[in-house]
């Protein structure tokens, strides 16, 4: 989903960072903050005085939904569920979670938090707003805490619509998947749901950019679209985990590729690497492990000194993030490949190198098993 994010700070066990995309966003709302909101409710302020309250209304919002995704944290983590930390994107903030809620009860508390927790916000900048005369706060500063309020509300709101993967979606799919006792189905009906609200937006868009609000309308256009795109994501990844449920690795690997410590470089590139396309080779000679090679360990060592280099002058130490166990559950496996950015993982038992399971492989089996139960994407 995201680009290169830059790591804010961490706190409470998150990792708190930002996209490069977020940049656009926040230049966005500053502006129309100093040029548009600010001067509407308060009027006859010098230009700097608008964009210091633009500056401080920003940070506001950047606050608010890290709060929001904060909530989501702490009780996906009550509940058992790893996040890896929370990034700002474009369109927002996500609390990158490393599993699904395993139980309905789990999904609705995971994404009710959200909502609720922005619906707290608003209150509470509301009643600083109302109660700013008081402490003699002053217009100005009163303003951005109106700002807040009506910014969180709408954040809440927004959020509750039942179109899927929003947090309004989650919600109407935990309710289903209890009644029901079926989370694909439930995903399926909300995801549908999540297309069309995508489509509803889009539509809006066209019509704000055919009476003259083309930036609004852009917006609308790229938030729909976005929608839509993270609902059939999220659905795929739901197929992915019904499909693969309860497969273990054992079943899926295959006889793995070894190269030897003692060989060149040249023989590794000519008789393995442009004969199997393999990027990863763990290295063994005997029966034991030694380390692991990868073509762009390979590719760093000038072309002209592969025929005096050996494997094992340029491999490196193999480690838990590269290797799994055969009787791990494929699904847990294909996590392990996304955070680690790996395609191909040994297969260990009894610290014994018994097989290779790749990506690739994965994708056959599911494609084939898709294919022979027929099984359909949503929308279809």
């Amino acid at each position: 989903m995201f680009g290169k994010s830059i790591k804010l700070f961490e706190a409470f066990g998150f990792q708190f960072k930002v996209d490069l995309s977020w940049i656009i966003i926040a230049a966005l709302v500053t502006w129309s903050l100093a040029v548009g909101f600010f001067p509407y409710v308060l009027e006859g302020l010098e230009p700097l005085a608008y964009w210091k309250l633009a500056v401080v209304g920003a940070f506001g919002l950047f606050f608010s939904v890290l709060f929001h995704e904060f909530c989501h944290s702490v009780v996906a983590r009550k509940y058992g569920v790893e996040v890896r930390g929370i990034t700002l994107f474009i369109f927002g903030g996500v609390a990158e979670m490393g599993q699904e809620p395993k139980t309905p009860q789990s999904e609705f508390w995971i994404a009710i938090a959200g909502p609720l927790a922005s619906l707290l916000l608003a209150l509470i900048f509301h009643i600083v707003h109302i109660s700013g005369d008081r402490v003699g706060m002053g217009e100005a500063l009163g303003s951005v805490f109106m700002y807040l309020a009506l910014v969180n509300l709408i954040l809440a709101v927004f959020n509750l619509i039942p179109a899927f993967p929003m947090d309004g979606g989650r919600i109407l799919r935990a309710v289903l998947w209890k009644i029901k006792k079926d989370q694909r189905w439930a995903t399926r009906i909300a995801t549908n749901l999540g297309l069309t609200f995508g489509l509803v937006l889009i539509g809006l868009g066209l019509l704000n950019i055919l009476t003259g609000n083309v930036v609004g309308g852009l917006w609308y256009c790229m938030i729909g679209v976005f929608i839509r795109f993270a609902a059939r994501s999220s659905y795929r990844q739901m197929a992915v985990k019904t499909a693969l449920a309860g497969e273990r690795v054992r079943s899926l690997m295959k006889r793995p590729v070894t190269v030897s410590g003692t060989m060149t470089l040249q023989q590794m590139v000519e008789d393995y690497v442009y004969r199997h396309h393999h990027k990863f080779y763990p290295v063994q000679d005997g029966f034991g492990v030694q380390g692991c090679i990868t073509t762009r360990q390979v590719g760093e060592v000038p072309r002209e000194n592969w025929p005096s280099t050996q494997v094992q002058e340029v491999m490196s130490t193999c480690s838990l993030d590269n290797s799994v166990d055969p009787e791990e559950d494929v699904v847990d496996v294909l996590q392990k490949m996304n955070i680690a950015g790996m395609s191909r993982m040994m297969v260990m038992e009894n610290q014994r190198l018994v097989g290779i399971i790749s990506l690739k492989d994965i994708m056959g089996y599911l494609t084939a098993r898709m294919e022979l139960h027929g099984e359909q994407g949503v929308g279809e």
